[in-house]
């Protein structure tokens, strides 16, 4: 029973810790944009300009 005393708050300062930054990185604009990522590697490279010699 005693371990109830150390262990539940460890859990709730670890779980409070999870969401405090599941919330900043949802502020921040971590996830604003989940489409682009997956489809950059389709987006062809423009050509590099060719050298008038």
């Amino acid at each position: 029973m005693s371990v109830l005393f150390v262990a539940l708050p460890i859990a709730l300062v670890l779980g409070g810790g999870g969401v405090l930054a599941c919330v900043l990185c949802i502020r921040g604009g971590q996830y604003d944009d989940l489409d682009t990522p997956a489809v950059r590697m389709l987006i062809d490279d423009e050509e590099p300009k060719k050298s008038s010699r």
